[in-house]
């Protein structure tokens, strides 16, 4: 008989004799899936599988559910403990070669001069994303490819990427930008005044705030530090903006103007987070490069996204300060608005 398994790592087939018993297989999907304690769903949707009253020395054949063939989901006993994180580790070595400075700052994805204090941008809500989620299938990587929406917190580029290189378990914020500081202050040359748009030493300060927001400049450090290839898809025009292109691993974040978040295969509609996969990695053959499909699928799901308007014209939009009530147009009204009164709660009109 075989079953497939999917676990936090991945998916795996397990094949055993008919006469196998639950004790068997028990062990073989410990051994595939690297979790020693779990429980199991099965079919779809997934229902649970009562493993508690089946004796280790059962045979398989003689069980209620049918296993052969089916699909298992292990859900880990401690699911936050057990998950894998896709980057082994955060400990890297400095990378070979800097990011060039075009690769620094593509202009949609400058936030322009960044006053003294953060401002906070909050989005219009988006109801039809929240109640009819797009998701467009990757056969090739067992899934379908969805949105992963970020808090409106300023740290939305970070915790997307966080979640990708470190894991959903984790909360990964402050170590990223505190890799960005210190990526600056380690290279004075390249990462001068006029690039950042503002003193080094002040823009460390400014980045390693939680409430800061992060862009270009940021995606090519942190691509370099994770030794991955960070695709971002800007959903207004639908162009991908790659960080450290060409590394055998890559994520995808999406960028709707003042917004970032991170596409995810997940196994099944309505799957837990925990079971996202959001590094896939790519094969190269001379001028082509195949990635399970992932990065056409993500650009499939940001034109969904693009028909649901689920993006802000950060030049046309009308912005309004939350704390005085004035009303501009373009983020950079907002900024120059801040600099003059000290707000920073803005929200879009």
């Amino acid at each position: 008989m075989r079953v497939r398994v999917r676990g936090p790592q991945g998916v795996a087939t397990i094949s055993l004799e008919d006469t196998a018993t639950w004790g068997e297989l028990k062990s073989k999907i410990a051994e595939s899936t690297s979790v020693p304690e779990f429980d199991i769903k099965y079919g779809y949707p997934p229902k649970p599988l009562n493993t508690e009253s089946i004796d280790a020395a059962t045979t398989l054949s003689s069980l209620e559910v049918n296993l052969n063939g089916e699909q298992l989901t292990v859900v880990p006993h401690n699911i936050q403990a057990s998950l894998s994180n896709p980057v082994p580790s955060t400990q890297h070595q400095p990378p070979a070669s800097l990011p060039t400075r075009n690769q620094l700052n593509p202009p949609a994805h400058q936030p322009g001069d960044f006053p003294s204090q953060p401002l906070n941008l909050t989005r219009k809500q988006t109801p039809s994303l929240e109640s009819d989620t797009p998701e467009i299938p990757v056969p090739l990587l067992d899934g379908a490819m969805v949105l992963r929406v970020m808090p409106d917190d300023n740290s939305c580029l970070f915790r997307a990427l966080s979640s990708a290189v470190l894991g959903s378990a984790l909360d990964g914020m402050t170590e990223l930008r505190s890799v960005v500081a210190q990526t600056i202050q380690a290279n004075p040359d390249l990462y001068s005044a006029a690039v950042l748009e503002k003193d080094p030493s002040d823009y460390c300060a400014w980045i390693t705030r939680e409430d800061s927001w992060g862009g270009g400049i940021e995606l090519a450090i942190l691509s370099q530090h994770f030794d991955i290839e960070i695709a971002s898809i800007n959903v207004q025009d639908l162009r991908v903006d790659r960080f450290n292109e060409g590394r055998p691993t890559r994520c995808v974040l999406v960028y709707s103007g003042i917004h970032y978040d991170v596409c995810a295969v997940t196994p099944y509609s309505g799957a837990e987070p925990e079971f996202d996969r959001k590094v896939f990695d790519v094969v190269r053959t001379g001028e082509e490069e195949m990635d399970g499909g992932a990065l056409e699928a993500a650009r499939e799901l940001c034109k969904v996204l693009q028909g649901r308007h689920y993006y802000t014209d950060t030049h046309g939009f009308t912005i309004k300060c939350n704390q005085c009530g004035q009303s501009g147009t373009g983020q950079q009204w907002a900024v120059q608005h801040a600099r003059g009164t000290g707000h920073g709660d803005f929200g879009e009109g």
